[in-house]
């Protein structure tokens, strides 16, 4: 999996111009799956997303999580985070996941963050989707297969 997760004070997505999902202070999550990726991968990202210590504290230190500052999770789909610009220009997707297990692990995916106590958004898996944030910082973060060699 690689996760874009973004600390924002709002954000949203759109689909054929009706918002689908929408948040206030959270986290604006791009997530990829991508071949070989399990729910025991999915797991593995789900608990470190909801422990990331990135928003902060009465003393400017980022020391508080989602939960501790009452945020929101807006989940979106994002298959282009396997794109490969190593041979040319025109990027390839080979280590994309299968859409059918990709819209599957996206569900699951949120599915844990809800379980978790996490307010959840999403986009819709597949689609055009148009998505506004107001970057808080900025404060980005990637997750990617480097979290697995740990």
């Amino acid at each position: 999996m690689r996760l874009v997760i973004q600390r924002v004070t709002s954000a949203s997505v759109r689909v054929d111009g009706q918002t689908v999902g929408e948040i206030g202070k959270g986290l604006l999550v791009l997530l990829g799956v991508g071949r070989g990726d399990t729910d025991d991968t999915a797991r593995l990202y789900a608990k470190k997303l909801l422990g990331l210590r990135i928003f902060e504290d009465e003393n400017g230190k980022t020391n508080r999580s989602l939960a501790d500052v009452g945020g929101a999770l807006l989940i979106v789909s994002q298959f282009t985070l396997y794109a490969d610009c190593s041979h040319g220009n025109r990027p390839g997707f080979t280590q994309a996941g299968d859409p059918a297990e990709a819209d599957r692990l996206y569900q699951f995916f949120a599915g844990l963050c809800r379980e978790a106590g996490a307010p959840v958004q999403t986009g819709i898996f597949g689609a055009d989707m148009k998505v506004s944030l107001v970057n808080d910082g900025p404060f980005t973060i990637v997750l990617d297969e480097s979290l697995e060699k740990k």
